[in-house]
Order: structure tokens, then sequence, then C-alpha cells
């Protein structure tokens, strides 16, 4: 299996997030954001099991032992299901794609913060540093300009 830099992935993710992102609100704009994000997420759960069918017959291995799933951690659908339908009306809104997209960033980035310090949901703790405030204050400010400067 091919190994790529995990910035690499992210900002990838980060890419296809906003196809998504702008493809949904499309779909939302004929009929609405809650029918859009049942559609999205049926067509996004068949493909993930088409994948996961590819790859089990491919690899022909298991999960290795190990400690159990927490019962918690199958709810990821459920963010998943808000984003789309907040996404969705922000996007068909005056904001447009790249604000939705900077507020999401912002959003994302403090409660990643809030995360690192508390150690959410066994996210490892981490303490937040001057740097990380900078850049919270740089992101901060990127959104705003994206956002409030005249086209």
């Amino acid at each position: 299996m091919l190994k790529f830099p995990p910035a690499l992935l992210a900002l990838f993710a980060g890419a296809v997030l906003s196809l998504m992102i702008v493809l949904n609100s499309q779909l939302a704009a004929y009929s609405s954001p809650v029918l859009a994000s049942w559609i999205a997420h049926g067509i996004g759960a068949a493909f993930a099991g088409f994948i996961l069918f590819v790859c089990h017959v491919r690899s022909k291995q298991t999960r290795p032992a190990s400690k159990p799933i927490p019962k918690w951690a199958y709810l990821g659908g459920i963010p998943g299901a808000f984003t789309v339908i907040l996404a969705t009306a922000t996007v068909n809104s005056p904001l447009g794609l790249s604000g939705s997209v900077a507020f999401m960033l912002v959003g994302q980035t403090l409660f990643g913060m809030f995360s690192d310090v508390f150690g959410l949901m066994g996210s490892n703790k981490r303490k937040i540093s001057s740097q990380d405030l900078a850049v919270v204050c740089c992101i901060l400010s990127g959104s705003m300009l994206i956002i409030f400067t005249p086209s």
C-alpha cells in the first residue's frame, strides 16, 4: 500500500471537503439541506462500503487484536450530518463557499485546540503554546479578510 505524508493527506482532505460542500450545497439549492444530507450520506455509505469491500478483498487481513472500540466512536456520522446540513445552508447564503469554509476552519481549529487541552474523546492532552495562539490569530485574520473584503 502507498504511504503518503500526513500533511499531504490532510491537505487533500481539505480540498475534498470543499468539493463535498459545494456539491451538497448545489443539491440543497434544488431540494433542502436535510434532504441533501440524507442523499450525501446514503451515497457516501454505499461508496465507503465498496471501498471497504475492495480493501478487504485485496488485503485478506483482519483488524489486529487490540482494546475494544468505545461505543461513542460509532457516532461520528452525527457531526458529519450536521456538517453537511449547516454547510449547505451557509454556502447558499451571502457567505458563499470561501466564507463558509473560512468559518468552518476557525471552528475546527478552536475545537481542535479545546480537544487537545482537555484530551476529549481519548485524544492526547496538549498544552496550548504561544505559537498556537499566533496561528489562531492568523487564521482568524485571514478568515475575516475573506469574509469582509468587498469583491
